[in-house]
């Protein structure tokens, strides 16, 4: 007669399950407003301060269409904001004005930073779950020359 426990083998991998620490999670950020054809486009998860220190996990790719699609696997959970700009001139960085203005278009999650200075807590969210996906807006500061 076959008992309707589970065995103790499939008792002990459920429990071993509920003892592991949060698995990481996916994330899909759609990058909108990019000016095609010009330079690439830069996106980074931010980890406590949109600081450039703080802003280590990224990727770029060729500025090909209005919106471009970036994938990130197995991110650790936790609270992030992410930062996005398009690099026209080619030299890898966000170009700004001597006042610190962005000349080149930029964006942040949550729409953070259309207004005024940017700050992390505006920007942040949490990830938790596999498969979350953001939109960034690109916008620019300044008019194009």
């Amino acid at each position: 007669m076959r008992s309707s426990l589970p065995n103790a083998g499939f008792l002990a991998a459920a429990l071993a399950v509920l003892a592991m620490p949060a698995a990481a999670a996916g994330l899909s950020i759609e990058v909108d407003g990019v000016e095609p054809g010009g330079g690439r486009v830069f996106v980074a998860l931010c980890t406590g301060s949109l600081a450039e220190e703080a802003c280590r996990i990224g990727q770029s790719g060729p500025a090909a269409a209005q919106s471009l699609r970036f994938g990130f696997a197995d991110v650790p959970p936790g609270t992030y904001a992410v930062a996005a700009f398009q690099d026209l001139d080619g030299d890898g960085r966000l170009g700004r004005t001597g006042l610190g203005l962005p000349t080149e278009p930029y964006g942040f999650s949550n729409g953070a930073g259309r207004r005024g200075r940017p700050d992390f807590a505006s920007a942040a969210f949490r990830l938790a779950e596999p498969g979350t996906a953001l939109r960034v807006r690109l916008t620019r500061a300044l008019p194009a020359r």
